[in-house]
């Protein structure tokens, strides 16, 4: 068979999405007489919302209701958030606004047309107040206060400690610094939320069809500020989700809302955001500054550092912020064998849009200062880039390896993985190239990351935003559960359920390898079933779309499931042919004894035997083979009184190597070459994980050299729609090597670790350090994003400035 793991075969989904079969929330008709809402939204960044006039609108021909923040404080509570400060977030303003196109009210209508209508006519009067968007402008102590309740925009401070960092910065040679800062930037599915939501009065019961893909942590967020039991919230999830990134877990307050819009209008509403609506108010990445203090030796070995990460989570810190700041914290040493480490993290609130999880989240805003600190430390040494990387790279004997934050690092051989990069990348032979080029005017760049990439998130890490002690004070987080189950019915039909809700990344396809392999029968006859139901799925907390889960863990669930189905077969053969179960094995749709193949017997009479003929089982036995799985990895403990904590269960790694020209007369980067290698242990479908990895960069190029949420200082939002937001196309992509080495890991039972967030990480590094290397005769520092060519330009032009002054 050339459909099991670790083959490409053709992806099962791609039938039905390139027939336009698909199915996607806007398809859905799930209940009768849905009406439609619009959203009326804050043209203010922070203001009191001191009078709501909806009178003309509810006598519009069409409207059924409009509701407003009393009608949300009547029907919720506010968010459960992960900190301590009692930050009361709802999903609409009740008070106050303290961002542009946070909601004020909602129509509901007979279609989107009449409701858009109605928004125009609801009358609300502001009273502005002072906005601030700056991150360490709001940490002052005079700043704008969005929060009073609070009296201060930090929603989360703490400090770390680990090894003996005073010590290493006495001893080293020299202490490096410098200061980062990463913008604010978010992802463009194809397809924006949509919510589709009904209310049945009699049993309290809220159910809705979503496009959201999870955390399912956020099912109980939901639930409480709705304050219904979880098992009267049924969420339902469509099987083809158009992109997401990661921003549609960040729907979940549209949920609510509209669940409280259909409860209080008597009929099911169903919102479909628009393309500005996106880009206002749905969800995006932390904009961070980085401090960063290198403790290094001349010889380069570098002894410790301490870094202050400051996060922007824009105008309240919501659920499951602030994971983007803590996501990380295993790994803040990235790959390298640094023993010292003092971490200060904030989470400061501004009058942005809120944040959450996205392609990468947290890791871009690590990389980038870590990485650029890589190379900046070289130049100071007046080393070569990959000479400093290559020296404090992890070794391959010292695997699993633990960092000094407490992340386990599964397996590996980053030397090798970057040997490949800089081999195939020609790096030697392109610094020769360089310096040629540099002497005839030209501005050619190499840069180089190497980053290691965190899959499978255990669910206590972001428990570290709390001090011991308050972690002490309630049931300790743990974990990285998954569940699936798999089936065969009378007819001999395979059947798997997943709870992973993809958004495109091939789980069906991968499913049914994984189940055929185990079972031995074709993919093509594994039916997968996609579609997420919170009431029939089997699922926990941790389940759905992120973190790179999908292969450590969604893929482990599915391999036991069948293992049990499998194992449930034969031993219904060794209770027919009297041989052990352990010498019997599934052979061409039969089980065959292992030691004498004439001992055997069809899958289809032992499938018969438990569907038809349940007395002939073994004692104690089911009928059935109907079995479900959860998988988990010890190794996700909840965090230590010392607060080291493990935050995935495995560990990749990415080597990229980057070549660039820049003119400096325009200040435009030509990326020439890409070349990047992963080791994300066992493949399970190559192509798809090619695939996954050409989107991370796609989104980590928009983040390097395009995109950002750009806003001025009134919080007014600056790049609101695609003329000024702007997204790399396929033209935009350059040219690309992908390769691949495999050091299979030990803790899941594929080998597998996750892959395609990668790139999204390194890729704004890489591409920094290639243009920073290119304007080496400039002496030019890129500590900040995107790389517009106006932002260089005017670096190129700030430098010649100072040339000149000094030499006049």
């Amino acid at each position: 068979m050339t459909d099991k793991i670790g083959h490409s075969i053709r992806r099962v989904e791609d039938a039905r999405l390139m027939s336009g079969e698909g199915s996607y929330v806007d398809d859905l008709e799930p209940f009768a007489n849905v009406h439609h809402a619009a959203i009326l939204r804050s043209p203010y960044a922070h203001a009191n919302i001191k009078k709501i006039n909806a009178e003309q609108a509810l006598t519009m021909e069409g409207v059924v209701e409009v509701l407003t923040g009393e009608d949300i404080l009547e029907h919720t509570k506010p968010f459960p958030v992960g900190v301590s400060e009692p930050i009361n977030y709802y999903s609409m303003a009740v008070d106050k606004v303290r961002f542009v196109g946070e909601p004020v009210a909602v129509v509901v209508a007979k279609d989107r047309y009449l409701a858009e209508d109605a928004v125009d006519a609801i009358k609300v009067e502001y009273e502005p107040l002072d906005a601030v968007v700056d991150i360490e402008e709001a940490m002052q102590h005079d700043a704008p206060v969005l929060h009073e309740n609070i009296g201060t925009n930090i929603a989360n401070q703490r400090f770390y400690d680990y090894g003996n960092s005073d010590k290493a910065f006495e001893e080293a040679d020299m202490v490096i610094s410098h200061k980062f800062n990463f913008p604010k930037y978010s992802a463009t599915p194809v397809e924006n939320y949509g919510v589709i939501a009904d209310y049945t009065s009699s049993e309290n019961q809220y159910t809705v069809w979503s496009n959201f893909h999870g955390p399912f942590t956020l099912h109980t967020v939901m639930s409480a500020a709705l304050n219904v039991p979880s098992n009267q919230l049924r969420l339902m999830v469509p099987k083809d989700i158009g992109g997401s990134y990661g921003i549609k877990s960040g729907m979940f307050p549209y949920i609510v809302l509209m669940g409280v819009a259909a409860r209080k209008a008597g009929v099911p509403v169903k919102w479909t955001e628009d393309r500005q609506e996106n880009l206002l108010a749905s969800s995006s990445g932390t904009d961070r500054v980085t401090w960063i203090d290198a403790a290094v030796n001349k010889d380069g070995t570098i002894l410790g550092m301490k870094m202050k990460m400051v996060d922007n989570v824009g105008g309240y810190i919501r659920a499951p912020e602030p994971a983007s700041l803590y996501r990380t914290h295993s790994n803040t040493l990235g790959a390298y064998k640094i023993k010292n480490l003092q971490m200060e993290t904030v989470a400061v609130m501004t009058n942005k849009s809120p944040t959450g999880l996205i392609r990468g989240y947290g890791g871009q805003q690590l990389y980038f200062p870590l990485e650029r600190m890589m190379q900046h430390i070289a130049k100071k040494l007046d080393m070569d880039a990959a000479e400093l990387v290559e020296k404090n790279l992890i070794p391959s004997d010292a695997f699993p390896y633990e960092t000094p934050s407490g992340g386990i690092y599964d397996s590996g051989n980053y030397q090798k993985a970057l040997k490949t990069a800089l081999d195939t990348a020609q790096y030697n032979e392109f610094r020769q190239k360089q310096k040629e080029a540099w002497k005839k005017g030209k501005y050619l760049g190499i840069g180089l990351a190497a980053i290691v990439e965190p899959s499978g998130s255990n669910m206590g890490y972001v428990t570290v935003a709390l001090t011991p002690e308050e972690r002490e004070q309630s049931l300790p987080k743990s974990g990285c559960a998954e569940g699936a189950t798999v089936s065969i019915d009378p007819r001999g039909s395979v059947t798997v359920r997943i709870s992973t809700v993809p958004s495109g990344q091939g789980h069906e396809t991968v499913a049914a390898q994984i189940v055929s392999e185990v079972l031995n029968v074709e993919a093509d006859k594994v039916k997968v079933i996609a579609e997420m139901d919170t009431a029939t799925n089997p699922w926990s907390v941790a389940s759905g779309s992120y973190s790179s889960r999908f292969a450590p863990i969604g893929s482990s669930a599915i391999y036991q499931a069948a293992q049990k189905v499998r194992n449930k077969l034969l031993r219904i053969a060794e209770h027919q042919l009297g041989e052990p179960f352990q010498h019997l094995t599934i052979k061409n749709g039969r089980a065959v004894a292992e030691e004498d193949e004439t001992k055997q017997i069809s899958l289809k009479r032992l499938i018969g035997t438990a569907h038809w003929n349940p007395v002939d089982l073994p004692e104690g036995m089911e009928p059935g083979l109907h079995e479900s799985a959860f998988y988990t990895i010890s190794a996700a403990k909840a965090p230590a009184k010392d607060d080291t904590v493990n935050g995935s269960v495995t560990y990749g790694f990415v080597a990229d190597v980057v070549t660039v020209e820049v003119d400096p007369d325009t200040g435009e980067v030509e990326i020439l070459d890409y070349v990047t290698v992963h080791d994300a242990g066992k493949l399970l479908n190559p192509t798809i994980a090619n695939g996954q990895i050409l989107g991370g960069l796609a989104h980590g190029l928009g983040g390097a050299m395009y995109e950002e949420l750009a806003y001025d200082d009134n919080g007014q939002l600056l790049s609101g729609s695609f003329m000024d937001y702007l997204c790399p196309t396929a033209t935009e992509v350059p040219n690309i090597t992908i390769e691949h080495q495999e050091t299979p890991s030990p803790l899941t039972p594929l080998g597998a670790k996750g892959l395609g967030e990668g790139n999204t990480m390194s890729a704004p590094a890489v591409i920094a350090n290639a243009v920073t290397d290119a304007l080496t005769p400039f002496d030019i520092m890129i500590d900040d994003l995107p790389l517009s060519p106006d932002r260089i330009w005017r670096k190129i032009q700030e430098k010649k400035r100072v040339v000149v002054k000094e030499e006049f």
